[in-house]
């Protein structure tokens, strides 16, 4: 176990790991088991670990003790970041300024996660990732390797907007299958499925599934034209 560098007012609670050159910011929280890896840096304010809460009003379940937060190595946490419980946060993941990775998420190696996004409960990122800033994954959704979302897009999981607890059973996230893409100011609507390299242009509302290697736009998004080519993920040099 390495001896991290540790900024001012930072509380480490019991059972934390360590692996070498870690490097802790100024008023960070890393709660009760977790493991941290090596080479990682984490910022100022940050929070690592931490349980989720319920509004005292809210019919979701209660969750009480989830298992530890796991950061890999090669990590960078920004300022701000909170990084929930039971996150698996793989090798040579960047997780930039503000960002709320919920309970439950997995992110694979090598993926970035943009100022200000917010992953929700229950989400799977793959690997080679890129979630620009201020995009929005709602829960349990499932983000496959060398997915692209633009700022600001939001993806949604309930259709009704109802007012009954009916609505609770129908709780769907989106999936975007490998090298799919996501244009700004988008909005994906509950359920949908993004197929392999498939492309939605900026500001579209994807109200259906869109096949591989198609390219959508507009509201409801229609087919424009297949990718090109030489855009295809397969044609790249990864």
């Amino acid at each position: 176990m390495g001896r991290p560098q540790i900024g001012e007012n930072t509380v480490i609670e019991d059972n934390v790991t360590f692996g070498e050159n870690v490097k802790v910011g100024h008023n960070v929280i890393i709660y009760e088991g977790t493991t941290v890896g090596n080479n990682v840096a984490i910022q100022d304010n940050a929070v690592i670990g931490k349980q989720p809460i319920r509004a005292r009003n809210s019919i979701l379940p209660d969750t009480k003790g989830l298992a530890a937060a796991k950061i890999g190595s090669e990590v960078t946490i920004g300022t701000s970041a909170i990084i929930y419980a039971e996150c698996e946060i793989a090798d040579n993941v960047f997780i930039a300024d503000l960002t709320t990775v919920r309970e439950r998420v997995k992110i694979g190696e090598n993926t970035i996660i943009g100022r200000g996004v917010a992953v929700e409960n229950d989400c799977r990122v793959g690997e080679n990732c890129k979630l620009e800033t201020n995009c929005y994954i709602t829960a349990y959704s499932d983000l496959e390797d060398y997915v692209f979302i633009a700022p600001c897009a939001v993806t949604t999981n309930d259709n009704f907007m109802g007012r009954s607890k009916e609505r609770f059973k129908n709780f769907k996230g989106v999936t975007v299958k490998t090298g799919g893409r996501i244009g700004a100011n988008s909005t994906i609507l509950p359920g949908r499925i993004i197929e392999e390299d498939a492309a939605v242009a900026a500001a579209s509302v994807v109200t259906k599934d869109i096949l591989k290697e198609e390219i959508v736009v507009g509201s409801p998004a229609k087919k424009m034209r297949s990718v090109p080519k030489e855009q295809l993920l397969r044609n790249q040099n990864k």
